[in-house]
């Protein structure tokens, strides 16, 4: 298991919970579990092991908080952190895709391939 240290790891399946409406939720899965002090020293790793798509989840109060990727997306991350008004970030918006739109016309913007040498080679012309 990726050199993880087992103790206070139970690998199980099926998962038992001493509520059984919970158990119901779970059943058939097979997961590891962790103490948080285990899932404490171990952090990292089991961070990883999620982002692959292992199963796990910390027991707390006799209930099961589980480590799974997300996908953030802040769509007030202006208004919070400059205090951009709503109408403000839209003509904002606006002004950039007419900018993005002139530069296109123009041929100074290039497609990003992903190879940073073609891209530079690229400049230099």
């Amino acid at each position: 298991m990726l050199g993880v240290d087992l103790k206070g790891v139970r690998k199980c399946a099926p998962f038992s919970l001493a509520n059984a409406s919970e158990l119901r939720h779970i059943s058939g899965m097979s997961m590891i579990t962790l103490t948080p002090t285990a899932a404490r020293s171990n952090l990292s790793q089991l961070l990883r092991m999620a982002l692959k798509g292992e199963d796990i989840g910390i027991l707390v109060d006799g209930k099961v908080v589980a480590l799974r990727p997300v996908t953030v997306e802040s769509t007030d991350y202006a208004q919070r952190e400059y205090g951009a008004t709503a109408k403000e970030l839209e003509a904002f918006e606006k002004r950039i895709h007419g900018r993005v739109k002139k530069a296109r016309t123009e041929g100074k913007l290039r497609e990003f391939t992903g190879d940073l040498e073609a891209l530079v080679a690229r400049k230099g012309r």
